[in-house]
């Protein structure tokens, strides 16, 4: 089930054209929702210098045209293309979004696809430069282009096996208003998902519900409906307000019966619950009853550690170990080779942001020769280099960092972006590689740590132990 949005970027009130495109490029690429910037792909440019290869382009473009409009002039465009939950991964709606921005735009204009994972629903950011590649046409908003964009990515979804939507429901937020909406929860939610944290920890009361509100800076007022005020808020808000599930007489039947806090709607905004199937550590009961959690707390982690042991003993049984030896050697192992990937994906790293500053500094190079062409010539007089200072300087770094780094032959940028998706391939590869090591090691030192529990000693003991019986 996929559904996709097309929106132009416009230049906003107090901005200029770059920050429009940097603001837009930011939020997209943001590391937080794209797993530190390997769910981000991009054409025809690089990620990490996007926003001015855009600026590069639209500059080109208006030296080669001589065509400028207003404020209604299209900067870039945006698409969102969302798909339903559990039916796809971050990286193949990465290669569905790079796609699908690859036929809509015909391989003419440069493009940045990020995908986010930080929600229930997986969904791409395709953002596209209005101007094409060869900087002497702009893309153009046609009648029907968001139909033959659903068209598309439907076409898309099929050929992949997932399912689309018949009837899409179309929204007519602009960016802007839809960007803010996204950034920000309402106060009624933000309650909501308060609430909702504070009842999974199970209070052992009522009150202790609203002492735990109250530590958080909420205000309660007690009457015939209970209300409460947090922080930022002029007015109070009921509880009843928030749904019915947030009521008093709900939220007090839910602690006497001691059920598990479930609440009935998902809300817009509202992280949704994960449940956690793989192996978890087991809980210190007794250190934790000190630190003042009560019988409610002791009977949960009661029932926990019992679930969690069998599924160390299943974890154990599926992999095959035999003996705690056999576990430390595979623990072990383990953990060199997230190590070994690890340093492999920081030189990598390393690699990939040398060959982006170097295609930044080619860039501004090509950019600014002229300008310090012409500076040369005039004797470096002090008035040109004032009224294009950020340019010189630009230049001058350029030669600076193609200095340091002994060029004696300029690399054109069309070597460097080969390059550079060479190694961002590569990186996607091994990332693959470091993400199910680091994921098996996880597992294998709490695995680990809950055998050293359930024994009641380190391995490490029992394992010498263990050689000293076979000695004999």
């Amino acid at each position: 089930m996929a559904t996709t949005r097309l929106m132009s970027l416009h230049v906003g009130k107090g901005q200029t054209a770059g920050d429009a495109i940097k603001r837009a490029l930011g939020y997209i690429k943001d590391p937080m929702k794209t797993e530190n910037g390997i769910l981000v792909t991009s054409y025809g440019c690089t990620p990490q210098t996007a926003e001015a290869e855009f600026m590069l382009m639209r500059r080109e473009y208006l030296t080669i045209t001589g065509r400028r409009r207003g404020k209604d002039d299209v900067l870039a465009y945006h698409l969102r293309q969302s798909f339903k939950p559990g039916e796809i991964t971050p990286e193949e709606a990465n290669r569905i979004g790079y796609e699908l921005a690859k036929r809509f735009t015909h391989g003419n204009h440069a493009f940045i696809v990020a995908t986010h994972n930080n929600t229930n629903a997986i969904h791409s950011h395709i953002i596209f430069s209005a101007v094409n590649l060869d900087c002497d046409r702009k893309f153009r908003d046609f009648l029907g282009s968001g139909r033959a964009l659903g068209r598309l990515s439907d076409t898309l979804c099929v050929e992949k096996g997932l399912s689309i939507i018949e009837k899409p429901q179309h929204t007519t937020l602009t960016y802007d208003k839809w960007l803010g909406d996204r950034a920000k929860q309402s106060q009624r939610e933000e309650m909501r998902a308060t609430i909702d944290g504070i009842m999974q920890q199970k209070p052992e009361s009522f009150d202790a519900l609203l002492s735990a509100l109250k530590e958080k800076g909420w205000e309660i007022k007690r009457g015939k409906r209970m209300s409460a005020r947090v922080p930022g808020q002029v007015r109070f808000k009921r509880f009843d307000s928030l749904g019915e599930e947030y009521s008093e007489k709900t939220l007090r039947a839910a602690l006497d019966e001691k059920r598990e806090w479930q609440p009935k709607e998902r809300r817009k905004g509202q992280k949704p619950k994960i449940e956690h199937t793989g192996v978890s550590l087991l809980v210190d009961v007794q250190a934790k009853l000190r630190q003042g959690k009560g019988g409610g707390y002791a009977r949960w982690a009661k029932v926990f550690n019992a679930k969690q042991m069998a599924q160390t003993l299943t974890y154990l049984s599926e992999h095959h170990i035999q003996n705690v030896a056999e576990l430390a050697e595979k623990t072990k192992a383990a953990t060199l080779r997230h190590g070994e990937l690890l340093k492999k994906m920081k030189n990598e790293e390393a690699q990939i942001r040398e060959v982006a500053e170097l295609k930044k500094h080619v860039l501004g190079y090509l950019r600014t020769r002229e300008i310090y062409a012409t500076y040369k010539k005039s004797g470096y007089a002090r008035k040109f280099l004032v009224e294009h200072e950020q340019e010189i300087l630009i230049h001058r770094a350029a030669k600076q960092a193609f200095d340091e780094r002994k060029l004696t032959k300029l690399p054109t940028v069309q070597m460097l972006q080969t390059e550079y998706e060479a190694l961002m391939t590569q990186r996607k590869k091994d990332y693959a590689e470091y993400r199910d090591a680091k994921n098996e090691m996880r597992e294998l030192l709490t695995v680990r740590a809950n055998v050293e529990r359930i024994l009641n000693e380190p391995m490490e003991q029992r394992d010498e132990a263990t050689q000293k019986k076979q000695e004999r």
